[in-house]
């Protein structure tokens, strides 16, 4: 199994080509594609390629498959005997890509 743990947003994440992942939103397009060049590892089934910080030559292609939300969140805030009470709510918005290859030194 071929997977790149690849970073995005101050965030690592482990794709999987033919796999899916969650990355920060970013205005795009469905059916977009993408290229993720901060690769931390490669791993192709035999070899493991360890950067430092980067692996030189790696490179992720995606696309991207749609714009979703995540799970809604509430946030309450109140201090006891005063009467006051705050409810806010929260949903973070993700944008979902799919791996189309890990490359690395042009070969994929």
């Amino acid at each position: 199994m071929k997977y790149a743990i690849v970073e995005d947003g101050g965030k690592q994440f482990k794709a999987v080509e033919g796999g899916t992942i969650d990355v920060d939103y970013f205005p795009a397009e469905t059916g977009e594609q993408l290229d993720l060049p901060r690769v931390l590892l490669v791993h192709d089934g035999e070899n493991v390629s360890v950067g430092t910080p980067l692996v030189s030559g790696a490179l992720v292609q995606a696309t991207v498959v749609d714009q979703v939300k995540g799970p809604k969140l509430i946030v309450f805030r109140y201090k006891p005997k005063k009467r006051i009470r705050v409810k806010t709510g929260h949903r973070q918005k993700y944008t979902r890509l799919q791996i189309d290859s890990i490359k690395l030194n042009g070969e994929g």
